[in-house]
């Protein structure tokens, strides 16, 4: 390179790139793209070479070189000239670091629009598992009894046990913070009052819909995961059957049948909690307390807290059904769609819990 033209030479071949780029990176300074090129020595180039020599006079300067030199084999100018425009296309990377109040925005920006993602992706499973099941529904002979009998056993009989004792524990709880508060007032024979409300518009059937989400969601995400990535679900696909009808439709009805069993005996389990601290602590024995509950509290209230459990059963089961399917085939995608599918499950509960309260409240139901 002399004072006025900047000689290209020699071969610029991927076998020589460490050698080319230790002699290029220190010549690489603002003003040697300015410099007049010549190419007329260049004997052999490839892409690496061609980039290299980008990198070092800049692409749009390679280009108009290359196009312009005579000298040039036509061969090796399409080449100059294909890479110095791919180069061109290339996004540029980011100048500044942006500023915390932006990177916020941008942080916030992207949440929203994978969390509207997330929910149009559950929109249309929930819209094909209800055509599934319109379409299975007058046609008896497609039901499949087996797995829904062996679902309704996994989902509702074996988690009898821990609903129970869950709520009977909580409403001793409420009812324990019920004496202590109200005895102040002196009114504590609406603990009664406190605890039945609680447990048959709210507790029983909430409680009974989280432990379902956390221990049968992510049972059915786990299981069609693990198919997923044993290549059983393209095996289904290959026999022709479908994969909702024989792995959605059998969960989401055995769920709805299991979780109204089940806030049931949370509602009763703790109401029963409640008659305990009652009678240990406010000597309400426990026909005291059902005739109170009998005298004081409408029948609605069982309605109101019981017509939600179909609802979040369902919802449950689909979220656990599409997270399976949307694992991407290795051990750690099963475990992070998992984890999502009980996350979501819990937040869609009490979110939907929280809108019927204020409907039922405005209602005055």
């Amino acid at each position: 390179m002399d004072s006025g033209t900047l000689q290209v030479a020699g071969d610029w071949l991927l076998s020589n790139y460490r050698q080319l780029k230790s002699i290029v990176l220190p010549k690489a300074k603002p003003g040697v793209s300015r410099r007049e090129i010549d190419l007329s020595g260049l004997k052999r180039i490839d892409t690496a070479g061609a980039s290299l020599l980008a990198s070092l006079l800049g692409p749009q300067r390679l280009l108009e070189t290359a196009s312009k030199s005579e000298q040039l084999p036509r061969e090796k100018s399409a080449l100059i000239v294909a890479v110095c425009r791919a180069m061109e296309n290339q996004p540029k990377p980011a100048t500044s670091t942006p500023s915390l109040l932006k990177s916020f925005v941008m942080g916030a920006g992207q949440k929203v629009e994978s969390i509207c993602r997330l929910l149009w992706i559950l929109v249309g499973f929930i819209g094909q598992t209800l055509a599934t099941l319109a379409w299975n529904l007058p046609r008896p002979w497609r039901w499949r009894m087996t797995p829904f009998v062996a679902a309704v056993h996994d989902t509702g009989l074996n988690a009898l046990p821990i609903v129970a004792l869950l709520t009977f524990l909580v409403g001793a709880v409420v009812a324990f913070l019920g004496a202590t508060v109200l005895e102040n007032f002196g009114a504590t024979i609406y603990t009664v009052n406190l605890v039945a409300f609680a447990f048959l518009r709210e507790f029983g059937v909430l409680l009974a819909a989280i432990l379902m989400a956390g221990r049968t969601a992510s049972a059915f995400t786990a299981h069609i995961g693990a198919m997923k990535v044993n290549e059983e679900l393209d095996a289904i696909r290959t026999l022709g059957l479908n994969p909702i009808e024989l792995l959605v439709l059998p969960r989401v009805m055995a769920m709805m049948v299991s979780l109204p069993i089940l806030s049931f005996v949370g509602m009763i389990s703790g109401m029963v909690g409640g008659a305990m601290v009652c009678a240990l602590v406010l000597d309400i024995s426990p026909t005291l307390f059902m005739a109170i509950v009998e005298r004081d509290i409408p029948l609605q209230h069982f309605f109101v807290g019981m017509v939600k459990a179909p609802i979040f059963a369902f919802l449950i089961a689909v979220i656990g059904c599409l997270e399976g399917f949307k694992v991407a085939g290795s051990a750690q995608s099963v475990g992070e769609h998992t984890t999502s599918s009980v996350v979501q499950s819990i937040f869609m509960v009490i979110l939907l819990d929280s809108i019927a309260a204020l409907f039922f409240m405005e209602m005055g139901w």
